[in-house]
């Protein structure tokens, strides 16, 4: 049995740690063990009710009490990265699925069920479809632009840290490789701005939902394209919804159609481009 033990960084992190895990026991038809899991996961409740997916650490209860994701998220933090903690789950048995991340031999016989036990809840769903088919009445391309800024102006030196002006830059590049079809953007972002600024682009987006970090994901794998930075969010969207993504490298970026891609797993795109661990 695999016992995955370990919680890395937030929700697309955690997600992409289960992988491979899964995707064997999909194809052995073996049971596995998450000891932590992240505050999301009631918005995808066929992961949470799997029944060859345990969670024995998992009481709703517990994070409904005040503060308690964030202690929970405390104690898990220092559970996950003590040495002294280390040697117990090795004795154990317990693997850390973030060194997983390059185990592809189970994940493409295994996609069509990694697609149903990560499918978020019915009101993500029929809302974020809602809106795509909406976008799609006066569209003929909805593209999807993951706007991450926040750490990213110090992450790696802020190298994938645009400014707006940056965005709508991309925006209307893209808007430039399709002039002769109707294109719209959906924009995911936790940060609030004005759509207005991105003047000649088409723009929609969520407001202040309940569970707007997986709506948003689940937005994206439903676009027609999605660019973005470097991102396990973005890079999520596009291999779990089949979506072309192209990573956003340098703010003069230009685009071609070649320029997009699936992602296939953690390190690579279909078109076979290999991508470099940040």
């Amino acid at each position: 049995m695999k016992i995955i033990c370990d919680a890395p960084g937030q929700t697309c992190n955690r997600l992409w740690t289960y992988v491979a895990a899964i995707s064997e026991c999909v194809v052995k038809r073996k049971h596995m063990v998450i000891l932590f899991y992240d505050w999301t996961i009631e918005d995808f409740p066929n992961l949470l009710n799997c029944p060859f997916i345990h969670f024995p650490l998992w009481h709703k209860w517990y994070l409904e009490r005040g503060n308690g994701w964030n202690n929970y998220k405390g104690l898990t933090w220092k559970a996950t990265h003590s040495k002294r903690m280390d040697k117990v789950f090795k004795f154990f048995g317990c693997t850390k699925g973030w060194s997983t991340r390059n185990d592809t031999r189970y994940i493409a016989e295994a996609k069509s069920e990694l697609q149903h036990i990560y499918r978020p809840k019915k009101d993500i769903t029929d809302k974020a479809e809602q809106l795509i088919n909406d976008m799609r009445k006066t569209s003929d391309i909805v593209v999807g632009v993951h706007i991450r800024r926040g750490d990213y102006a110090t992450w790696n030196d802020g190298r994938f840290f645009y400014s707006l002006d940056d965005y709508h830059q991309f925006m209307l590049r893209i808007k430039a490789l399709h002039k002769d079809k109707r294109v719209s953007f959906f924009i995911s972002s936790n940060e609030s701005f004005e759509l207005e600024q991105f003047t000649d682009c088409e723009c929609r987006r969520f407001g202040k939902e309940p569970s707007g970090a997986i709506l948003d994901l689940y937005t994206l794998s439903v676009c027609d394209m999605i660019i973005g930075p470097f991102s396990s969010y973005s890079r999520w969207a596009s291999f779990i919804g089949e979506v072309p993504l192209c990573f956003l490298e340098s703010k003069d970026q230009e685009f071609t159609d070649d320029s997009f891609s699936k992602i296939v797993d953690f390190f690579h795109f279909e078109n076979g481009k290999e991508i470099f661990d940040w």
